[in-house]
Protein backbone atom coordinates (compact mmCIF):
# COMPACT_ATOMS: atom_id res chain seq x y z
CA UNK A 1 0.00 0.00 0.00
CA UNK A 2 1.34 3.31 -1.13
CA UNK A 3 1.40 6.21 1.70
CA UNK A 4 -0.92 8.16 -0.41
CA UNK A 5 -3.41 5.56 0.04
CA UNK A 6 -2.70 5.16 4.03
CA UNK A 7 -3.24 9.28 3.80
CA UNK A 8 -6.37 9.24 2.47
CA UNK A 9 -7.89 6.14 4.39
CA UNK A 10 -6.59 8.69 7.83
CA UNK A 11 -8.27 11.55 6.04
CA UNK A 12 -11.47 9.91 5.76
CA UNK A 13 -11.20 7.75 8.95
CA UNK A 14 -11.42 11.42 10.59
CA UNK A 15 -14.69 12.31 8.66
CA UNK A 16 -16.11 9.48 9.78
CA UNK A 17 -15.06 9.94 13.01
CA UNK A 18 -16.66 13.57 13.06
CA UNK A 19 -19.69 12.35 11.56
CA UNK A 20 -20.28 9.50 14.26
CA UNK A 21 -19.93 11.99 16.93
CA UNK A 22 -22.85 13.79 15.31
CA UNK A 23 -24.89 11.00 15.37
CA UNK A 24 -23.52 9.81 18.90
CA UNK A 25 -24.90 13.26 20.23
CA UNK A 26 -28.19 12.46 18.85
CA UNK A 27 -28.73 8.91 19.92
CA UNK A 28 -26.52 8.93 23.37
CA UNK A 29 -24.53 5.83 22.45
CA UNK A 30 -21.74 4.85 20.46
CA UNK A 31 -22.20 4.50 16.36
CA UNK A 32 -22.72 0.83 16.08
CA UNK A 33 -25.04 -1.03 14.22
CA UNK A 34 -27.22 -2.63 17.12
CA UNK A 35 -27.07 0.87 19.23
CA UNK A 36 -28.20 2.55 15.92
CA UNK A 37 -30.63 -0.18 14.97
CA UNK A 38 -32.19 -0.16 18.27
CA UNK A 39 -32.45 3.61 18.22
CA UNK A 40 -34.04 3.83 14.39
CA UNK A 41 -36.72 0.84 15.29
CA UNK A 42 -37.49 2.53 18.59
CA UNK A 43 -38.09 5.80 16.92
CA UNK A 44 -40.14 4.31 13.83
CA UNK A 45 -41.97 1.36 16.04
CA UNK A 46 -42.09 3.12 19.57
CA UNK A 47 -39.92 1.07 21.20
CA UNK A 48 -39.31 1.75 24.93
CA UNK A 49 -35.92 0.90 24.97
CA UNK A 50 -33.95 -0.28 28.17
CA UNK A 51 -31.99 2.28 30.03
CA UNK A 52 -28.90 0.00 29.86
CA UNK A 53 -27.11 -1.50 26.64
CA UNK A 54 -26.51 -4.56 28.27
CA UNK A 55 -29.28 -6.27 29.39
CA UNK A 56 -29.81 -10.14 28.94
CA UNK A 57 -31.87 -10.62 25.75
CA UNK A 58 -34.40 -8.10 25.55
CA UNK A 59 -33.52 -4.44 24.25
CA UNK A 60 -37.00 -2.74 24.97
CA UNK A 61 -40.75 -3.30 24.88
CA UNK A 62 -43.12 -2.02 21.91
CA UNK A 63 -44.78 1.12 24.05
CA UNK A 64 -48.18 1.13 21.51
CA UNK A 65 -49.59 -0.68 18.84
CA UNK A 66 -50.47 -4.32 18.76
CA UNK A 67 -47.46 -5.36 20.58
CA UNK A 68 -47.47 -2.76 23.49
CA UNK A 69 -45.75 -3.97 26.29
CA UNK A 70 -44.22 -6.98 24.28
CA UNK A 71 -40.19 -7.63 24.79
CA UNK A 72 -38.12 -6.87 21.51
CA UNK A 73 -34.68 -7.52 20.79
CA UNK A 74 -33.67 -5.61 17.80
CA UNK A 75 -30.84 -6.25 15.05
CA UNK A 76 -30.05 -4.30 12.29
CA UNK A 77 -27.98 -6.56 9.61
CA UNK A 78 -26.18 -4.26 7.11
CA UNK A 79 -26.79 -7.17 4.49
CA UNK A 80 -29.45 -10.25 4.99
CA UNK A 81 -27.25 -12.81 4.82
CA UNK A 82 -29.68 -15.52 6.12
CA UNK A 83 -28.34 -15.50 9.44
CA UNK A 84 -29.79 -14.77 12.40
CA UNK A 85 -28.31 -13.87 16.43
CA UNK A 86 -30.96 -15.99 18.58
CA UNK A 87 -31.14 -16.45 22.26
CA UNK A 88 -33.11 -18.22 24.47
CA UNK A 89 -33.91 -15.59 26.66
CA UNK A 90 -37.40 -16.67 28.66
CA UNK A 91 -38.22 -12.78 28.33
CA UNK A 92 -37.66 -11.86 24.98
CA UNK A 93 -41.28 -12.13 22.78
CA UNK A 94 -39.67 -10.88 19.59
CA UNK A 95 -36.61 -10.10 17.06
CA UNK A 96 -37.37 -6.90 14.89
CA UNK A 97 -34.72 -7.21 12.61
CA UNK A 98 -33.77 -4.77 9.93
CA UNK A 99 -31.79 -5.36 6.95
CA UNK A 100 -29.80 -3.86 4.08
CA UNK A 101 -29.86 -5.60 0.43
CA UNK A 102 -29.95 -9.68 0.55
CA UNK A 103 -26.61 -11.23 0.34
CA UNK A 104 -25.30 -14.72 0.19
CA UNK A 105 -22.88 -15.72 3.39
CA UNK A 106 -19.11 -15.18 1.36
CA UNK A 107 -15.81 -13.15 1.88
CA UNK A 108 -16.54 -9.87 1.95
CA UNK A 109 -13.63 -9.06 -0.08
CA UNK A 110 -14.26 -6.14 -2.19
CA UNK A 111 -17.79 -5.44 -0.88
CA UNK A 112 -19.23 -2.97 0.89
CA UNK A 113 -21.86 -2.93 3.76
CA UNK A 114 -23.68 -0.09 3.52
CA UNK A 115 -25.37 1.75 6.30
CA UNK A 116 -28.96 1.01 4.63
CA UNK A 117 -32.46 -0.31 5.51
CA UNK A 118 -33.92 -2.54 2.85
CA UNK A 119 -36.11 -5.05 4.97
CA UNK A 120 -37.81 -5.40 8.25
CA UNK A 121 -38.83 -8.30 10.10
CA UNK A 122 -40.56 -9.16 12.68
CA UNK A 123 -40.14 -12.80 14.20
CA UNK A 124 -41.84 -14.53 17.21
CA UNK A 125 -38.97 -15.67 19.58
CA UNK A 126 -40.21 -18.65 20.92
CA UNK A 127 -41.30 -20.44 17.56
CA UNK A 128 -38.72 -19.07 15.74
CA UNK A 129 -35.94 -21.33 18.33
CA UNK A 130 -38.91 -24.11 18.60
CA UNK A 131 -38.81 -24.08 14.64
CA UNK A 132 -35.35 -23.90 14.62
CA UNK A 133 -34.44 -26.81 16.89
CA UNK A 134 -36.72 -28.88 14.72
CA UNK A 135 -34.31 -28.70 12.30
CA UNK A 136 -31.43 -29.42 14.32
CA UNK A 137 -30.26 -25.66 13.98
CA UNK A 138 -27.61 -24.43 16.48
CA UNK A 139 -29.06 -22.01 18.91
CA UNK A 140 -26.78 -19.08 19.16
CA UNK A 141 -24.75 -16.53 17.19
CA UNK A 142 -25.37 -16.56 13.27
CA UNK A 143 -27.85 -19.10 13.43
CA UNK A 144 -29.22 -20.03 10.16
CA UNK A 145 -32.81 -19.07 9.42
CA UNK A 146 -34.42 -20.54 5.50
CA UNK A 147 -35.29 -17.99 3.54
CA UNK A 148 -39.06 -18.75 3.92
CA UNK A 149 -38.89 -17.84 7.19
CA UNK A 150 -37.57 -14.29 6.31
CA UNK A 151 -40.30 -14.22 3.90
CA UNK A 152 -42.96 -14.96 6.44
CA UNK A 153 -41.57 -12.59 8.98
CA UNK A 154 -41.45 -9.50 6.57
CA UNK A 155 -43.34 -6.62 7.82
CA UNK A 156 -41.78 -3.90 5.40
CA UNK A 157 -41.52 -3.26 2.52
CA UNK A 158 -43.61 -6.59 2.03
CA UNK A 159 -46.56 -7.27 4.41
CA UNK A 160 -45.62 -11.07 5.07
CA UNK A 161 -46.91 -10.87 8.81
CA UNK A 162 -49.69 -9.25 10.12
CA UNK A 163 -48.26 -9.14 13.91
CA UNK A 164 -47.33 -5.66 12.81
CA UNK A 165 -48.46 -3.57 10.81
CA UNK A 166 -46.42 -0.84 9.03
CA UNK A 167 -48.34 2.25 8.64
CA UNK A 168 -47.60 4.89 5.57
CA UNK A 169 -45.85 6.90 8.29
CA UNK A 170 -43.56 4.51 9.56
CA UNK A 171 -43.04 3.19 5.75
CA UNK A 172 -42.20 6.53 4.91
CA UNK A 173 -39.69 7.16 7.93
CA UNK A 174 -37.97 3.29 6.95
CA UNK A 175 -37.72 4.89 3.19
CA UNK A 176 -35.10 7.31 4.31
CA UNK A 177 -33.02 4.93 4.78
CA UNK A 178 -32.88 3.04 1.66
CA UNK A 179 -30.21 2.05 -0.40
Amino acid sequence: MSDVNVEQVARLLRERNSVDEKIASIIQRPVASGHLGEWIAAQVFGIELEPSAVTAAVDGRFSSGPLRGQTVNVKWYLKREGLLDVTEGPALDFYLVLTGPASRASSSRGSTRPWCIESVYLFDARRLITELRARGVRIGTASSVRATQWAAAEIYPRAGNPALPVRPEQAELLWLFAP
